[in-house]
């Protein structure tokens, strides 16, 4: 599929039933997928094949998907797990600015340490389904992720706390 079809799929849920079965959507659905596409720096990209872009460019495109649903909030579940560290940035950045510039509220579940660190605003560590910990990353220390995981854990990444 292309991008743009991709993007459309999000709004399935407001097509009626028979346009939906053949993908077939109005003038202003697509106008507004483009506008999707482009809140997370795709807009160039919308005739493009969805499997011919990379991996950050397929996770921008998931993000737009979920636009077109015009949500209050977004889940993201490890949004940057399976890509390299630019990649990472470039798609943390985005879903940022969708926090910061558009009141979009963000649950991110994350690994990554400095992520963490660069771009929560609060942070909660859990550990068997439990909080274990909640406030501002900046009071996040080694000491508490120790406490938390065990004297032998290391942060995956070359964090600075």
């Amino acid at each position: 599929q292309t991008v743009l079809t991709n993007v459309l799929s999000g709004s399935l849920g407001r097509s009626r039933l028979l346009p939906s079965l053949v993908l077939s959507f109005p003038p202003s659905e697509r106008e507004r997928a483009l506008r999707s596409l482009e809140r997370v720096g795709l807009g160039d990209r919308g005739e493009s094949r969805a499997d011919a872009l990379s991996g950050g460019q397929q996770q921008r495109v998931a993000v737009a998907r979920a636009l077109m649903q015009d949500p209050k909030l977004i889940l993201a579940d490890e949004p940057v797990a399976s890509l390299d560290p630019a990649l990472r940035q470039s798609v943390m950045r985005h879903i940022e600015a969708l926090n910061r510039e558009e009141g979009l509220t963000v649950i991110c579940s994350l690994h990554d340490i400095d992520l963490v660190e660069r771009y929560a605003t609060r942070l909660v560590a859990l550990r068997d389904g439990r909080l274990m910990w909640e406030g501002a990353p900046a009071e996040f220390n080694r000491n508490t992720f120790r406490e938390i995981y065990g004297e032998d854990a290391e942060p995956a990444s070359n964090s600075g706390f």
